[in-house]
């Protein structure tokens, strides 16, 4: 087994052995080596916050494009990837089941990858996932986890078969069917086959929508290893936790499904407010749904030098968990005043939409320019932070980048 790396230094190994690691004295970590890819299937420049398990983040100015690349594309687990699976895939396993069962389901039924291909209607769609804790790294005080900073979402076109339609064939009980919960082929951190790493869902109707997908294909081509080859769930508009990778299984459930990282304080928010640092009991927490509208700026890339009679263009993208956002706003004087962008429709529901704007500025010196996303109900990004939660989630602030003026 390869010795871990230190997060900062982190930069993945893959395919190159580690020589003598037998003999690297307990506790020391490994450097990595600089201008090695961090990942296997991800362009350079990825952030990694974690190599146990894999989690990257992709800085802003790497999120420009319309439609993400799948080597853009975060990387957010909570297990070991499986193993024995290509690095870098290019065709499907025909063989890969899926499972499907749970208390409303009559009598388990199980399809293979090549009959869900065969069997179903192929549906596309470019759906945005962002992870529950994007964000996480600006609360104070400090909340557990991943110390994401915005990079944890990307908007790519995902193709695979309704999950409706698949429930539908499997003779599921409309009746009974209250929440829909996953399984992966991912194991878990201590090797233990018997504990599960990450078991969420969604509520019935969130499942039975027409973009909720069980998906094998993003962008054309099949998954990268990392985001869930061969075979995922997609889920627009709710945590990106929720869309499990490596899917092998899925059950219906006569209740809220009470899997891994389902209960406590795993993806939840305080029910009612509550002041920094509070202890929250478990029962107060409210499990979250959809996410909460947002923007980010992917154009110029922060700390970019602009001559004053030149003024800057800047780009981005807008997205929110229940509807379109409606308008996008810029400020240079950090909030006091907000100048209207140009913004584009989604292209279909929970696709990010695309803004952009020309930017005067009065003088030379330092600027910062926020986005403010507000979406088709009226609610806006707010300026600072959010409210705060023991975990972290949900931050929706302004996101802000400097510029100096010349």
């Amino acid at each position: 087994m390869v010795p871990s790396l230190s997060r900062r230094n982190f930069l993945y190994l893959a395919g190159l052995p580690v020589v003598f690691s037998s003999t690297l004295p307990a506790g020391v970590r490994l450097l990595g080596l600089s201008g090695a890819d961090p990942l296997p299937g991800k362009v350079a420049g990825l952030t990694v916050l974690n190599d146990r398990p894999v989690n990257a983040e992709t800085p802003p100015h790497l999120l420009n494009a319309e439609v993400t690349p799948a080597d853009h594309l975060f990387v957010r687990n909570n297990g070991v990837v499986p193993q024995g699976l290509p690095t870098g895939p290019t065709t499907l396993p025909d063989d890969w089941t899926l499972r499907i069962a749970g208390e409303a389901v009559p009598e388990p039924v199980t399809f293979t990858l090549a009959e869900l291909r065969e069997r179903f209607d192929e549906h596309s769609y470019q759906i945005t996932l962002e992870c529950g804790g994007n964000g996480r790294s600006e609360f104070n005080p400090p909340a557990r986890g991943n110390q994401w900073s915005t990079g944890a979402v990307g908007s790519p076109r995902w193709t695979g078969v309704r999950l409706r339609d698949v429930l539908e064939a499997a003779g599921y009980d409309r009746e009974k069917a209250v929440y829909i919960g996953y399984y992966g082929k991912d194991t878990h951190l201590s090797g233990d086959p018997d504990k599960i790493p990450i078991s969420r869902g969604v509520p019935i109707e969130k499942a039975l929508e027409d973009e909720s997908l069980i998906a094998w294909a993003l962008n054309d081509a099949p998954l990268p290893l990392l985001n869930g080859y061969p075979l995922r769930l997609v889920f627009g508009g709710y945590p990106a936790s929720c869309s499990g990778k490596w899917l092998s299984e899925i059950v219906v459930r006569d209740q809220v499904h009470d899997g891994e990282k389902m209960g406590g304080q795993s993806y939840r928010v305080p029910c009612e407010p509550v002041p920094p640092g509070t202890t929250v009991e478990d029962e107060d927490m409210c499990i979250i749904l959809e996410m909460p509208v947002k923007s980010l700026i992917t154009s110029p890339r922060t700390g970019a030098v602009v001559e004053a009679a030149d003024g800057l263009a800047i780009a981005g993208h807008a997205w929110c968990g229940k509807s379109a956002v409606a308008r996008l706003d810029y400020s240079i004087d950090f909030g006091s005043t907000w100048r209207s962008c140009r913004l584009t429709r989604p292209v279909n529901r929970f696709a990010w939409q695309h803004f952009s704007a020309d930017v005067k500025f009065p003088q030379t010196g330092y600027y910062e320019v926020w986005a403010r996303a507000t979406d088709e109900d009226g609610t806006a990004q707010p300026m600072v932070l959010p409210g705060w939660n023991p975990r972290g989630y949900l931050n929706n602030a302004c996101h802000r980048i400097a510029i100096k003026v010349v």
